[in-house]
C-alpha cells in the first residue's frame, strides 16, 4: 500500500463509520468500464456500483448535462416550478407506461414513498380500516436501509440492534405465488417485490411467477409494487425486468442508474389513482427533483434509448451468461441472471466468495460478493463482448487456483486423518 493510500485508508478508518470494509485499493479516476487506482493500475469494473454506473464512468453526455445545469441553476426546492423537472417526469412516464412520477433522491426513499402511497391508497381508495393496512414483501429482499425497510428484511444482521420496527409488514417466500395468495387478506394494501433480487444473490424467479403475481394482485385489489432500483433501466436486457413476464406494475421504483453515476436520483412512478392520494404537504424532499437531478435524469433516459443500451445489454448479457455457464469448475454451484445482471454462487465448503473477490481484485477485476456465497457481475451496460471475455477469463483463472487449493487441502486432511 502506497503512502498516500495508507493515509487515505487511515483517515477513513479514524473519521468514518465502520459500516464498510473496502478492498485495499484507492480509486482516483474512471472512464467507461475502467477505473484506475492511485498508483496508475487499471481495473475493469464488473460491479457498476450496484447498477448506478450503468452508463460507464464519467459518460461525456451526462457530465455535460450536469455541468451545464450546475452553471445555470442549482437547487430551488419544490416550492417553485423549474424548467427541468416537467420534461424529466414526462420522459420517465412515457418510457415506463406509468401515469405520474414523484422524484426523490435515493432508492430507499423511492421505496419509502411507495409504502406511504400504498398505505394511503388502501385507506382512501380500497377502504381498509384506519391503521390496518398491511404490505407483503418477499423473503431475501433488499429494498434499502431505513428503519421500516430493514424491519421486514429477512437478513438478521440488517435488523440486529435497530428495533423496534414499524408493524404492518409480512414476508412470503420469493418465487412462490401460491404463498402470496394464501397470505393476502382484505387488509392487504400491496405486494412489494424485486423482479430479480440483487443483493439477495441475483435470484431469478421461476418463469411466469411475476405474471401470476400480477393476476393474484388484480383479483384481490392489491397493488403490485416493483422495486427496479437495481434491475431497471436496461440492466436485465429489457427496460424493466418485470417486462420479461409482460407485467405492468401499479407502482414502480427507479434509482441508481437514473442519476447516471453522477448523483442520487430516484423516482416512484404509479398509475394516477395511486399517485393522487398525495396532496400538498403529504410528502416531499428538499433535493428531490432539483434542476440538476432532473437534467441528469433526463439525459440518462435519453442516453439509454439513443445508444440502444437496453438491446446492447440483452446481447452482451447473453454472452456473459454463456461464458459464465461454460466454466467447468467444481467450485461453482450455480450461475443465475438475466442480461448484465449475473451471479455465480460458490459451494461453501470449497470457496468463500469474499475471499475470491479479493483475489479477483489482484487480477484486475473489481466486483463484490453478496448473499448465498455469490459473486455478482453487473458491469456498465456499455461493456463489449471482448471486455466481458477478459474479465471472465480472469475469473476462470482465479477459480482454477481456488479449486486446486481446495483439492490439495482435502488430500492433506485425508492424509492426516
Amino acid at each position: 500500500m502506497s503512502g498516500d493510500r495508507a493515509i487515505n485508508a487511515s483517515l477513513e478508518a479514524r473519521f468514518g463509520a465502520g459500516n464498510y470494509a473496502p478492498l485495499p485499493v484507492t480509486i482516483v479516476r474512471g472512464e467507461g468500464v475502467y477505473v484506475w487506482d492511485d498508483s496508475g493500475r487499471r481495473y475493469i469494473d464488473m460491479m457498476g456500483a450496484y447498477s448506478a454506473v450503468s452508463f460507464g464512468h464519467c459518460h461525456p453526455r451526462l457530465v455535460k448535462a450536469l455541468t451545464e445545469q450546475a452553471q445555470r441553476l442549482d437547487t430551488i426546492s419544490r416550492a417553485y416550478f423549474s424548467d427541468r423537472l416537467g420534461p424529466f417526469l414526462a420522459r420517465a412516464c412515457t418510457l415506463t407506461g406509468m401515469d405520474a412520477a414523484l422524484p426523490m433522491n435515493s432508492g430507499a426513499e423511492a421505496v419509502e414513498t411507495a409504502l406511504k402511497a400504498a398505505r394511503k391508497w388502501a385507506y382512501k381508495v380500497k377502504g381498509v380500516p384506519a391503521g390496518r393496512a398491511e404490505i407483503i414483501a418477499a423473503e431475501g429482499n433488499f429494498h434499502g436501509r431505513t428503519i421500516s425497510i430493514v424491519g421486514f428484511s429477512s437478513v438478521a444482521q440488517y435488523r440486529d440492534g435497530f428495533g423496534p420496527f414499524p408493524p404492518g409488514f409480512k414476508l412470503v417466500p420469493f418465487g412462490d405465488a401460491g404463498a402470496l395468495a394464501a397470505a393476502m387478506t382484505a387488509e392487504t394494501a400491496a405486494f412489494l417485490i424485486e423482479p430479480i433480487q440483487g443483493e439477495g444473490g441475483i435470484n431469478v424467479p421461476p418463469p411466469g411467477y411475476l405474471s401470476e403475481v400480477a393476476r393474484i394482485c388484480r383479483a384481490n385489489n392489491v397493488l403490485l409494487l416493483c422495486d427496479e432500483v437495481q434491475s431497471g433501466l436496461g440492466r436485465t436486457g429489457r427496460l424493466l425486468a418485470c417486462q420479461h413476464d409482460g407485467v405492468q406494475p401499479d407502482g414502480l421504483m427507479l434509482g441508481k442508474a437514473l442519476g447516471g453515476g453522477l448523483l442520487p436520483v430516484s423516482l416512484f412512478l404509479a398509475r394516477r389513482d395511486v399517485m393522487d392520494v398525495f396532496t400538498p404537504g403529504d410528502h416531499g424532499s428538499t433535493f428531490g427533483g432539483n434542476p440538476i437531478a432532473a437534467a441528469v435524469g433526463l439525459a440518462a433516459l435519453d442516453t439509454l434509448i439513443d445508444e440502444r443500451l437496453v438491446e446492447h445489454a440483452a446481447a452482451v448479457g447473453a454472452h456473459l451468461l454463456r461464458r459464465l455457464a461454460s466454466i467447468d469448475n467444481p467450485v461453482i454451484r450455480e450461475v443465475r441472471g438475466r442480461g448484465l445482471f449475473a451471479g455465480v454462487e460458490l459451494h461453501r465448503d470449497m470457496a468463500d466468495a469474499g475471499a475470491l473477490v479479493r483475489r479477483l481484485f489482484q487480477s484486475g477485476v473489481l466486483t463484490k460478493d453478496t448473499h448465498r456465497n455469490t459473486i455478482r457481475f453487473a458491469p456498465p451496460l456499455i461493456i463489449s463482448e471482448s471486455q466481458v471475455d477478459w474479465a471472465v477469463d480472469r475469473f476462470a483463472e482465479v477459480l482454477e487456483e481456488v479449486a486446486s487449493s481446495s483439492v490439495e487441502a482435502h488430500h492433506e486432511q485425508g492424509a492426516h486423518s
